[in-house]
């Protein structure tokens, strides 16, 4: 049973698979599209709402470095995406990475895991998107009844149907083919950019030196806790976070971790990317660059415009300006906001629609979803299946309590594929490899352990969501997954087994 569970899918075998005519997608991203994507999915809620909450509540001025914490935790793993999307350029990401160098089981695991972590991620940027609208709305002086706005009405009744509405356009837009998707999002991206720039060069005018010290406050304890509410590393350890201080800082690269999830979510679309093995890399690392880039200038912006003390936790930039006396900056900035959560939503919906298409493809899940539209060439039924799943999610659900189980599914990703690579060295190390992660083992093993630290300063809440997500997940598989693989199929045809590849002994 065992070889069963982890018999692996040969490389080979998962790249003729995208060529079977049925279940080709079409190869039309550059490393600029996909440079785009990726600025596109990270640049979103983080850099205009974390920014002020970890300042306030957990590092000072000193977010900054938090920033640079959390952007070379994802660099060691963008390390490790980058080698297995240029040398298995195959839809799906983590999970297809898995399949060859960890075998089904574990690939099964992962890709479940990213099925919730998309999924709700999605919504959860909907939902965002959604207020950021009403609030310029109300500005206009139109509003939406209350009905109709994700609260409840007299009638206790509520909808939100600015979010729904989103995931379903959004849909259409990812069906009709992915190259329009890199399009749409090269305008908004521009626009998101551009709005950023002008925080950042107009910010700059109105810093006040004195509000950088003290640059790191001093360590304060937070109150102990004693629910799942709690990090699980102070339930395991008795370890109590800080707010401040050195530990303050770590604790505050756990909190806005949160905004670089996506850069990961490049490598799902591996498959239609015209020169994989060149692009890629490229790809990944140039989008993850660019916006750690932005987010530490913006972070040193914004503390220096205001004490870090006075910020706002839900519009940190826009408050910023309004305490300079320039509210007119404000509206631009929620402008900014709604544009670039957009783009968000779009890419992490792109992510979940190509795990479902991959895992179809290899019968995991039923392969009547990993029939290509005839004329688009892009998987449309998980597309429109998960969007109107979504769309109903992020209409009569605030998600805000499972928001964090969108970074545990992450960092469980990051673990896999680093992982991975080091296995995959060992089994093939005859498979070309246009990008090499650099010292390998030891920048796995540290992308491991980052991550895995990362983890333990979720609450133990989200690790018992986690789980039973995970226990459903293998329900599935046994039922239905193990016996209806592709390579299942392939044993009862042939009668041969797969087992993992040995390591050459020659």
């Amino acid at each position: 049973m065992s070889s069963t569970l982890f018999r692996t899918k040969k490389v080979e075998q998962s790249i003729l698979d995208t060529e079977e005519p049925e279940h080709a997608l079409k190869k039309s991203l550059s490393a600029l599209d996909l440079t785009v994507f990726g600025v596109g999915v990270i640049i979103g809620t983080g850099i205009f709402v974390l920014t002020g909450k970890v300042a306030k509540e957990n590092a000072g001025p000193a977010v900054s470095l938090a920033f640079v914490i959390a952007g070379v935790v994802c660099a060691l793993a963008a390390l490790c995406y980058a080698e297995f999307a240029s040398t298995v350029p195959v839809a799906g990401s983590a999970y297809t990475f898995a399949y060859a160098s960890l075998g089904e089981l574990p690939a099964w695991i992962i890709g479940w895991d990213l099925v919730l972590e998309f999924a709700l991620g999605t919504a959860v940027v909907a939902v965002g998107w959604s207020g950021y609208v009403r609030s310029l709305l109300d500005n206009a002086g139109w509003h939406l009844p209350d009905y109709l706005s994700g609260r409840e009405g007299s009638s206790g009744f509520g909808f939100d149907i600015l979010a729904a509405a989103l995931v379903l356009v959004l849909t259409a837009i990812l069906v009709i083919g992915v190259k329009l998707s890199a399009r749409v999002t090269t305008v908004v991206v521009a626009i998101k950019v551009t709005v950023v720039m002008i925080v950042i060069i107009a910010g700059a005018f109105f810093i006040v030196g004195d509000n950088y010290t003290p640059f790191i406050p001093k360590a304060q304890a937070q109150e102990a806790g004693s629910s799942l509410n709690a990090p699980l590393v102070q339930l395991m350890f008795g370890y109590t976070p800080t707010n401040f201080g050195v530990m303050g800082i770590f604790t505050a690269a756990s909190v806005v971790f949160f905004a670089f999830i996506g850069f990961d979510v490049v490598a799902t679309a591996a498959e239609e990317t015209k020169n994989p093995q060149r692009d890629m890399p490229r790809g990944i690392l140039g989008s993850l660059f660019i916006c750690t880039a932005l987010y530490v200038a913006v972070s040193i912006v914004v503390t220096g415009m205001q004490r870090y003390d006075r910020l706002s936790i839900d519009a940190p930039l826009a408050d910023a300006f309004k305490a300079t006396g320039h509210p007119w900056y404000a509206g631009v900035i929620s402008f900014g906001a709604a544009v670039g959560l957009t783009t968000v939503c779009m890419i992490l919906l792109l992510g979940q629609t190509r795990v479902f298409f991959a895992m179809s493809r290899d019968g995991l899940l039923p392969r009547f979803f990993s029939r290509v539209h005839p004329r688009f060439r892009t998987p449309h039924r998980p597309t429109i299946l998960l969007g109107v799943i979504i769309a109903i999610l992020a209409g009569f659900t605030s998600l805000s309590e499972l928001a964090e189980l969108v970074n545990i599914g992450t960092l469980f990703a990051f673990v896999v594929v680093a992982i991975g690579v080091v296995i995959l060295r060992h089994t093939r190390p005859d498979l070309p490899r246009s990008f090499r992660t650099p010292l390998v083992p030891l920048v796995p093993i540290v992308s491991v352990l980052a991550s895995l630290w990362l983890m333990l300063n979720l609450p133990a809440e989200t690790w018992l969501r986690f789980a039973i997500w995970m226990v459903i997940g293998f329900g599935v598989y046994f039922l239905y997954g193990r016996s209806h693989s592709r390579l299942a199929r392939h044993e009862e045809t042939t009668g041969a087994a797969v087992h993992p590849p040995r390591p050459d002994t020659q």
